[in-house]
């Protein structure tokens, strides 16, 4: 599928989440229709996902963590889908740099960092180190070069 400068508009008007289809159509100067068309083809092509994110900060006694998790093997596909499947995990990214996965974990005030790396992290085999980052304030940046 191409993305053409019509597209790129529809994506930018939907990277803050769902938008009225007739409040986008009215931006770009183009029908309701047209909109509803290529944002259906989009989902149909799996160039665009719905998914919502979580204000940590709005949920007391939750907090966010990012795990950075080095393998001792190179199955990063299978790992990132097991990783994916465990209690708390919202994302798991195969990545470059110093880590081969990195998790999107949330907490809860009778779920800890030590409890999820010692009864879910552990449930993985070929674990060669972690690191762990807590999140003390999120910060939603627009970045205006990006989509």
């Amino acid at each position: 599928m191409e993305i053409d400068d019509t597209n790129i508009e529809i994506l930018r008007h939907l990277k803050d989440g769902r938008k009225s289809f007739k409040l986008i159509a009215e931006s770009l100067s183009v029908t309701e229709n047209t909109v509803r068309s290529r944002v259906n083809k989009l989902l149909d092509e799996g160039i665009l996902n719905f998914s919502g994110n979580v204000d940590v900060d709005a949920l007391p006694g939750h907090s966010l963590l990012y795990l950075g998790i080095k393998l001792k093997s190179m199955d990063l596909k299978n790992k990132a889908s097991q990783f994916s499947g465990l209690r708390g995990v919202v994302s798991a990214a195969i990545v470059t740099g110093r880590y081969d996965i990195i998790l999107q974990v949330l907490l809860g005030s009778d779920y800890n960092l030590l409890e999820f790396v010692t009864e879910q992290v552990a449930k993985i085999e070929d674990v060669q180190t972690v690191e762990s980052f807590i999140v003390y304030k999120g910060y939603n940046l627009k970045v205006p070069y990006l989509l």
